[in-house]
Formats: structure tokens, C-alpha cells, sequence
């Protein structure tokens, strides 16, 4: 009797339990990718420190903002952003583009390095990577840009058309274009993120280990899809479990104080990260799972 296909989701069961065995490839994850995070972190907070330095929060309107009456929090979180806007754009100028070619050095030797440790044999070619790397942080962008030009477009017709805002309608079209444009990133970014792991594992040119990527064959390409939208549920679940958590004290702060809260907050994100880590280097050993039994013999 035939044995029935192994489905993906079936196997990242798997991957998981083999992930999990091996903590100090979550680690080093975790370790490349803070590297050039906690830095643009920081950096985020110093420029937001100068801004509500130079336009404070009372003079927006933001203090007064009261989240129980959301037809008047929009109206002035709308007036509010209109006023950071010209300040927040200046900083993301130098900011966005100074951050993408960090992330595109960083991520290109720490993915490398990860790879290199599941599997011994590849080399170390990080200016192939490097340019791989480019190509996902394109592709990334472009379907950011997307998103928020759709947002945009749902603004205007919704709180920007003069009459009464139609905060119904607007919250839809945002959920529903968020979650379109999630699903449509999880449908096409395997094809720019397997493209390093088949620049290492099949020894090719950056060019060609592109060109295969988008002709590895419908079965491959399938299972692909399928952990790329699995692991991109997860990653809102897990989103969604850490603002639960992060709320479970919120109704006890008179009692406990605003520095437990903090702290709850900061073990809650703590956790999210490194979650949303270990499921990276799950995604990442699924594929190459995937190419030792579709590609791995030709």
C-alpha cells in the first residue's frame, strides 16, 4: 500500500521537536537579528524623544484623546498625525534607508551562519548573500508600499471626504486589506526567502539560485506556500497571545503599580521575540527539508 503524501503542516511537527532539541540555533537567530535590531530600536526612540520634544503630546491633542469615544479619538488622533507627520517623514528619510542596508548586511551573515550550522557542508559566501538579501528587503518594501497606499486610499474615501467619518467602514477595509496583504506576502516571499538557502545548499550563482527559486516545480512549490501561510498564522497568533498576556495585569494596576506593569510588558515582549524567532529557524529547516526530498537527489 502506498503511504499517503506527507502534508506540510504535518511535517514542521516535526521540524519543530528537531528546532527545539537544538537551542543554539534559535540562539544565534535571535543573536543576528537584535544585533541590528536593538540598535534601530534605539535609534527609533532617540528621534521619537526629539519629536515630542519639539511637539508635545498636549500640544496635538494627543492627552486628550479618550479611547472610550472612538468617533472623537480618530478625529484627533487625524489631526494629530497631520501634525507629526512633516517631522516623522523627515526622520524616516535617512532612517528607512540607512536601516535597510544595515538589516541587509546583518541578516546576510547571520542567515549564512545559521544555514552553515544546520548544515555543516555549505560555504560562507556572504556577498552572494548579501545581494539575495536585497532582493528580499525589495520585495518586502514593495509589498509595504502597497499597503500602505491601499490604507491610504481607504482613508480618504472613509474619513476624508468631508462629511461625517465613517469609522465602520474604515476599520473594515483596514482589517481586510491588512490581513490581504499579510496572506499575499506569505503566498509569494518564499520564492526570496529559499533563494539563500539554494545559493548554499546547490553551490550556485546569486542569479541562478534566483532563477531556480521560481521554477522549483508545482509539489515543491506547494509545500512552500503551505508552511510559508502556516508559519505566517502563527506569527499572528502569536501576536495575538502576546496582547492578551500583555493585558492580564492592566486591570490591577492601582494596586500593583506602573513598574510591574512594565515589567509584564517587557517579559511579554521578550517572550514574543524570541517565539517569532524559533519559528524562523523552524520555516528555515522545513524548507530545506523540503529540498533534500523534492531537490536534494537530482
Amino acid at each position: 500500500m502506498a503511504a499517503k503524501p506527507l502534508r506540510g503542516t504535518q511535517s514542521i511537527v516535526g521540524q519543530m521537536g528537531w528546532v527545539f532539541a537544538r537551542p543554539s540555533l534559535t540562539a544565534l537567530e535571535v543573536a543576528w537579528r537584535w544585533i541590528i535590531g536593538a540598535p534601530i530600536l534605539a535609534v527609533c526612540w532617540i528621534q521619537l524623544q526629539k519629536i515630542l520634544a519639539v511637539l508635545p503630546p498636549e500640544a496635538t491633542g494627543l492627552s486628550n484623546v479618550d479611547l472610550t469615544n472612538p468617533w472623537v479619538s480618530a478625529l484627533r488622533l487625524a489631526v494629530a498625525w497631520d501634525m507629526y507627520k512633516p517631522h516623522v517623514l523627515s526622520v524616516l528619510q535617512w532612517l528607512v534607508p540607512a536601516g535597510a542596508v544595515a538589516w541587509i548586511l546583518v541578516s546576510a551573515i547571520g542567515r549564512n551562519v545559521v544555514i552553515k550550522r544546520m548544515e555543516p557542508g555549505v560555504r560562507f559566501r556572504p556577498v552572494a548573500m548579501i545581494a539575495l538579501q536585497a532582493a528580499w528587503v525589495a520585495a518586502f518594501a514593495i509589498t509595504g508600499w502597497g499597503w500602505w497606499a491601499s490604507i491610504g486610499w481607504t482613508a480618504s474615501k472613509h474619513m476624508g471626504s468631508g462629511g461625517e467619518p465613517d469609522l465602520v467602514g474604515y476599520t473594515m477595509w483596514a482589517i481586510f486589506l491588512t490581513l490581504g496583504f499579510f496572506t499575499l506576502w506569505a503566498l509569494i516571499s518564499w520564492v526570496v526567502a529559499i533563494a539563500p538557502m539554494l545559493l548554499l545548499l546547490e553551490d550556485c550563482s546569486t542569479w541562478e539560485a534566483l532563477k531556480r527559486s521560481a521554477k522549483l516545480g508545482r509539489p515543491f512549490t506547494g509545500k512552500l506556500v503551505e508552511v510559508n501561510l502556516v508559519m505566517g498564522i502563527v506569527k499572528l497568533a502569536l501576536l495575538v497571545l502576546a496582547m492578551v498576556f500583555s493585558s492580564v495585569l492592566i486591570p490591577f494596576a492601582g494596586e500593583i503599580g506602573a513598574g510591574t506593569l512594565q515589567m509584564e510588558w517587557l517579559i511579554v515582549s521578550v517572550f514574543y521575540f524570541i517565539a517569532s524567532d524559533y519559528f524562523h529557524v523552524v520555516r528555515l529547516k522545513g524548507f530545506i527539508e523540503f529540498w533534500r526530498i523534492f531537490c536534494g537527489a537530482a
